[in-house]
């Protein structure tokens, strides 16, 4: 990026007014400027509400905003929790509101039948040439991965674009920067409010995702952020919120080197907001609206991106805050009481799902008692019947070791008389080797003999 310059504080110039006549801007000093032409638009130093005729869109937030050919297109956002889907188109020309039917065609067949595009909020609309790119957001029904729509005003269609590579999961609050020919998406809040603070180009002319790998410290996870483009090469993250703070530091990446930093910033220090606004206008970055956990943010303020110093342009003065921070066009209650009822609906719904995921407990801890109570019983017959089995294994040891004595007994017996017939047969083979007599008579003299004698 540029060297910081020797900080350069913004100083505004003299009040004026500019008068639309015949479809071209008038700069006039005085501002009492009687109104000939079609509208007149206030100075840049100060906010004024402008007379649109038309019937005017819903109030609405985390709705997306894109210009094209003069003509605002505004599409989605939420409405006292309910998110919509319908398109209003703001024309600069005649400052006057108008409603879209707008449809999207089935993929199924060229010749389907279109339906209704879904409604969503949390997501960023891109001008494209002369159509409008819608990226990411969230609806009722969660999907996977970023979708990717375009509509044409010309035709009043959506129709879904087809990407290639890895494409993000699906996420709102995003921010969705253009960068020469890709779309830069950082961040967001993902399924089950996970923040996210990770990066995705898409290149626009082959529609394919890449991830990078970048270096540096980048920023913590958030959403609600707002982003910028500078001299076709350098993001720039300001402020967002988690879901316990909102921040208002300032963070830089090097899209040709991929390095993250945090570069010091000049003038006023900004106030920590999330939910704000940002356009770029020349080397200046606008940024307006938002709040934070205290209060909705009063002053528009604007940062000089080639000398990083900021300045307040215009100031609330104690009155209510922009619009994009008051959701009904100034009462800060009515935001908060959207807010808690957003948050209601979100408990509530959380509620119904932890009923019917402790129900499901209930069930599965019900079938686990009974099983337990049945493995129970069976584990018992098995000790009693391991009991029974024991018993006879001690009395089955009982025999043996009597068997045991009785061998050992009948081994001494064995070996007596085999020590009784060795005797026996040694003697007989004594008597009978010197003689021819009959063994009969030997052995009839051997025991009777000495009675003859």
């Amino acid at each position: 990026m540029p060297s910081i310059q020797e900080p350069l504080h913004f100083k505004p110039e003299e009040p004026k007014v500019v008068v639309a006549q015949n479809e071209k801007m008038v700069d006039v000093q005085d501002k009492e400027v009687t109104m000939e032409g079609l509208c007149s638009v206030a100075a840049y130093d100060l906010w004024t509400p402008l007379s649109v005729p038309g019937q005017r869109p819903k109030p609405r937030y985390k709705h997306g905003a894109a210009v094209v050919q003069e003509k605002m297109y505004v599409f989605g956002g939420n409405h006292n929790g309910r998110y919509l889907g319908d398109i209003q188109v703001l024309d600069f020309k005649s400052l006057s509101w108008s409603k879209l039917e707008a449809k999207i065609q089935s993929e199924s067949s060229e010749s389907a039948e279109p339906v209704l595009v879904a409604p969503c909020a949390g997501h960023s609309l891109i001008p494209s040439g002369n159509k409008v790119l819608s990226l990411a957001g969230h609806t009722r029904e969660h999907t996977e991965s970023l979708s990717v729509k375009e509509f044409d005003p010309q035709t009043c269609t959506w129709s879904i674009l087809r990407t290639y590579g890895k494409s993000p999961s699906s996420r709102g609050g995003q921010s969705v920067t253009r960068i020469g020919d890709t779309l830069v998406v950082f961040g967001g809040e993902g399924d089950g409010r996970s923040l996210l603070n990770d990066l995705h180009v898409l290149d626009l002319e082959t529609m394919t995702w890449d991830e990078f790998e970048s270096t540096g410290t980048p920023p913590s996870p958030r959403s609600e952020h707002a982003a910028a483009c500078y001299a076709d090469r350098y993001l720039l993250i300001f402020g967002g919120g988690s879901h316990s703070t909102c921040f208002s530091d300032l963070y830089l990446l090097d899209m040709q080197t991929m390095e993250w930093s945090r570069p010091e910033q000049h003038g006023i220090i900004p106030e920590p907001r999330a939910g704000h606004a940002g356009v770029t206008v020349g080397d200046n970055w606008v940024i307006t609206g938002g709040g934070n956990s205290k209060k909705g943010v009063p002053e528009t303020l604007v940062l000089n991106m080639s000398t990083l110093v900021w300045s307040v342009v215009t100031s609330f003065e104690g009155r209510a805050p922009p619009t994009s921070e008051n959701n009904k066009g100034g009462d800060i209650s009515k935001t908060l009481v959207q807010a808690v009822k957003r948050e209601k609906n979100q408990v509530e719904e959380k509620l119904e799902q932890e009923k019917l995921q402790s129900f499901h407990l209930k069930k599965e801890l019900a079938d686990v008692e009974n099983k337990n109570a049945e493995l129970t019983k069976e584990l018992q017959s098995v000790r009693d019947q391991l009991s029974d089995e024991a018993t006879r294994a001690s009395k089955l040891e009982d025999e043996v070791s009597e068997i045991q004595q009785r061998l050992q007994k009948m081994q001494t017996l064995e070996k007596e008389f085999e020590l009784l017939r060795s005797e026996r047969g040694g003697g007989s083979d004594k008597s009978g080797s010197g003689s021819n007599k009959r063994p009969g008579s030997v052995g009839f003299r051997r025991w009777y003999g000495d009675d003859e004698s």
